[in-house]
This record gives C-alpha cells, structure tokens and sequence, in this order.
C-alpha cells in the first residue's frame, strides 16, 4: 500500500508540466477612484498601486498601464539575462519604444514590473501593442507579445 501512495505520488508529480520562461500579467488602473462597488481583488489591485501617492497631483501621476512579468531562467554560464519591454503607444505613431531591465545572475526567477503611467501614459496614450522578451546572452529565449504586435 506504501509503495502505491509513493508510486501515485511520483506520478502526479511527474505530470507537473514545466513551468512558463515568461509570464505576463497587464493592470489598467484607469481612475483614482477606491469605490466599493469593485470586485475586491481588483480593489486592492488599485490600493496596492496607489499606496503612498497622497495628494491628487500624485495619485494622478500612478495612473496608467502596468506591466508585472515573472520569468524563469537557468544560469547559463553567467550569460547576461535580460527583460525587454516594446511596445507601441497610440499617440507617439509607429515609434517602438523600449524599457529593459537586467536580471540578476544569482536568481533563476523573479518578477519585475514595468509601468506606462504619469506624463508619458497622458501625452502619448494607452499602449496598443506590446512584446515582452527574455534574453540571455544577446539571444531571445522567450517571448510573449499582444494579439496587436506584429
């Protein structure tokens, strides 16, 4: 009986798919307004980003689109890894604007965010199209982009 729970065991933890390289969650946080008619996770999605902007002109400055990846990467030989943002804004043309982050060697995962908010999200617009990639040595290993990006 001992060795089936072991046997059933192994086997549940076998069929345990790989995870993801590259995950990509997306938040809109559109107004400053915390009412309580919101669901509650999105609730606190809004505290969470408004948390510590006091006044209007701070609270206003939070507003926009963010960008939270989770990445999973092997330590390949102390290559250099990295995030890269591209995305296109609706009021900046087909100008591909991009924002990068370096990951730290010793981590295998993490989670960074990105962010279009403030001036930039107000004067150029909502981002239309985007594309995430995780490069590791110069070299894209994963990839996740918006129905948009061509």
């Amino acid at each position: 009986m001992k060795n089936l729970l072991i046997l059933a065991a192994c086997l549940i933890v076998g069929c345990a798919g790989p995870h993801e390289a590259l995950v990509v969650k997306q938040y809109t946080l559109r107004n400053q307004d915390v009412a309580g008619g919101d669901d509650p996770l999105v609730r606190h999605e809004k505290l969470r980003r408004l948390y510590g902007a006091v006044s209007l002109e701070e609270r206003k400055g939070r507003l926009g689109q963010y960008y939270t990846v989770i990445w999973a990467s092997p330590n390949e030989g102390g290559l250099k890894r990295e995030i890269l943002f591209q995305f296109l804004q609706g009021g900046s043309g087909s100008r591909i604007k991009n924002m990068r982050r370096e990951l730290p060697m010793e981590q295998a995962e993490g989670k960074e965010e990105f962010a279009v908010i403030g001036d930039d999200y107000f004067k150029n617009g909502r981002v239309l199209a985007w594309k995430m990639s995780l490069i590791v040595g110069g070299d894209p290993v994963a990839t996740k982009q918006s129905y948009l990006w061509e």
